[in-house]
């Protein structure tokens, strides 16, 4: 039984079935539409870290991880790569570059200094370019770009790509069902009963593949799966982003370390995907006090409204006079799950015999779950936590749930 249609669960089948379980043994559950929840909704980002993340991820769980947490991310991404091209998955990936730009001199500075760190503690930067200046604001199109790094990374459609991983274990075998919400699991014999709104299904196995939503059936992990309000906005480009002009890479465009926005272009349609960060300081606290929640069926104006007027200070040409069709197409939200120590939980939880883990993802789901749910098979299967090569500080523990309960939060390293 796998609980979540995303990507995390729909990867968690497929990786099942290739490891020689039936399809016919399988069975998911969505609370609503298949992928209607963050893996459908995310802004299409396959963007790993390359150096930026290590002092945060250091500060909490050493430097050793931090630089297993980093190297990981590299891996995920040609792990898409080379899956989307195995299998000819249509998601419109675009295997490309993507930028960090520094949009002030403090956080130059600190992106400069966290290159630094990560090399001094053995990472591998020799796939990073770094542009000052003149090259910077020519290389990324943005004027006021102060610096910018240059990494491999790529884009897609995320619902496609959840989209297709159903469709293939549906064709082998496995079962889907939506408007099916899990409403508790509990112990029946040797075997789990999962009661839903339909019904009930024993199950020898139980996969929690919810992200956000992970503590609905999961009450320990109250308080340390925090969900929060991300929000997106697709815009249509003006003649200065169209045909040969349109941008080659994805960017991060940062004023701050959590003052931020992403952004891709898509390659079929030119369609600008910008994402707004949540702790962006001139929001008012009342968008603010919206940020942890649980609903996705509305979008804040206000935030809509600073990722366009942001937008178009660092692309000036968005801000020439717009024809009919371009601009603001429309905006949307999803839920992504933060926890106290920045990375995912996933693994078996000792606790519950049976049960497993694969979540809390901290809106880095695109650049962790291609690992993360292979190597959770592996160890339903019986392999060791070694051989999914995930860093231990990943691993589900409820001795890290009460540690993490102990410490105050750093704050996210996003």
């Amino acid at each position: 039984m796998i609980v979540g249609s995303g990507i995390s669960g729909a990867l968690t089948a497929f990786s099942l079935i290739e490891s020689g379980i039936s399809g016919s043994e399988i069975v998911i559950l969505e609370a609503r539409e298949a992928v209607s929840g963050a893996s459908g909704r995310n802004a299409g980002h396959v963007r790993p870290d390359a150096f930026r993340g290590f002092t945060g991820y250091a500060s909490i769980h050493g430097p050793e991880q931090a630089l297993k947490i980093i190297q990981n991310e590299k891996l995920v991404f040609e792990k898409v790569d080379e899956f989307v091209k195995k299998h000819d998955v249509p998601c419109d990936f675009n295997p490309t570059t993507t930028f960090d730009v520094c949009l002030t001199d403090e956080f130059a500075k600190y992106e400069a200094d966290s290159l630094e760190a990560f090399k001094r503690a053995g990472g591998d930067v020799s796939h990073v370019k770094c542009y000052e200046g003149g090259e910077a604001k020519e290389r990324t199109r943005v004027p006021n770009a102060i610096s910018a790094y240059e990494w491999p990374a790529g884009s897609s459609h995320p619902a496609k790509l959840a989209q297709w991983l159903l469709s293939s274990v549906i064709e082998k075998g496995a079962r889907l069902f939506t408007y099916a919400p899990a409403t508790g699991v509990t112990k029946d014999g040797s075997r789990w009963k999962v009661k839903t709104s339909r019904g009930c299904v024993l199950a020898e196995k139980v996969v929690h593949c919810t992200n956000a939503y992970s503590a609905a059936l999961l009450p320990q992990l109250n308080g340390f799966v925090t969900p929060n309000k991300a929000q997106a906005h697709s815009v249509m480009p003006t003649a200065a982003f169209s045909g040969n002009q349109i941008l080659q890479s994805t960017m991060s465009l940062r004023y701050s370390m959590h003052h931020f926005y992403s952004l891709i272009q898509r390659r079929g349609d030119g369609t600008f995907i910008l994402g707004v960060s949540r702790a962006n300081p001139e929001l008012s606290s009342a968008t603010k006090a919206q940020i942890v929640s649980f609903d996705d069926t509305a979008f804040n104006e206000e935030i809509v409204d600073d990722g366009l007027r942001q937008f178009g200070t660092m692309f000036p040409a968005m801000q020439d006079k717009q024809r009919h069709g371009e601009g603001l197409d429309f905006a949307w939200t999803g839920i992504i799950a933060m926890t106290p120590d920045n990375v995912p939980l996933i693994g078996p939880m000792e606790e519950l015999p049976g049960q497993y883990i694969c979540a809390g993802f901290n809106g880095h789901g695109m650049a962790r779950i291609f690992t993360c749910a292979p190597g959770l098979v592996k160890i339903m299967l019986g392999g060791t936590w070694d051989e999914t090569g995930l860093p231990e500080c990943f691993q589900y523990s409820a001795d890290r749930l009460s540690k993490a309960a102990q410490k105050s939060s750093k704050g996210s390293v996003w």
